[in-house]
């Protein structure tokens, strides 16, 4: 009789102890590597980076967005380290010179071929748990962004060319073209 093969657990420091260059995301012990971002991916990075300092800055906001390659402690533990394609904070004191320390309040991640699974299922999930408020997934070869309020357990669906409203922001629409 075999025994089963025990599955390695990492922590974040195997994530700092990539070579440089490499990145990765640590979700449970388990890490995922990441493949470089297309033009297209980081061209809507961009927008979306954009638009929302934009708002926060025009309403005298106090959240903070950053873009990717951001880090993210979900759950305060060493097992989980995520970096989302934007993460917005309302909270200063998560934030360290790091990274965030715990969930953001709102969290975009941009699709590629090689992220489906992830967007879709492990982050989702994680995201949830972790007591982000809003999650959205921007799938650029569907034309189509899903949003995910999680205080309201409500999902929606969205094409491109419309105004997306933003849940954490009361009258706060972003259009992709």
């Amino acid at each position: 009789m075999d025994a089963l093969k025990k599955e390695e657990i990492y922590t974040i420091e195997d994530i700092y102890a990539l070579p440089d260059g490499e990145r990765a995301e640590l979700i449970d012990g388990k890490i995922y590597y990441m493949a470089p971002p297309n033009t297209k991916h980081q061209s809507l990075v961009s927008e979306f980076h954009y638009q929302i300092k934009d708002y926060i800055r025009r309403n005298n906001g106090t959240c903070e967005v950053f873009p990717a390659p951001f880090a993210v402690f979900l759950n305060k533990n060493d097992k989980n380290y995520v970096e989302p394609d934007i993460s917005v904070i309302c909270d200063k004191n998560k934030i360290t010179e790091k990274g965030c320390d715990g969930s953001p309040d709102w969290v975009i991640e941009v699709v590629s071929p090689s992220s489906k699974a992830m967007d879709y299922l492990t982050k989702l999930f994680k995201y949830r748990t972790a007591g982000v408020r809003e999650y959205w997934i921007v799938d650029s070869a569907k034309q189509r962004v899903t949003i995910y309020f999680f205080e309201k357990e409500s999902v929606e669906e969205y094409s491109f060319g419309e105004d997306i409203p933003v849940g954490i922001y009361e009258g706060f629409t972003i259009r992709i073209e």
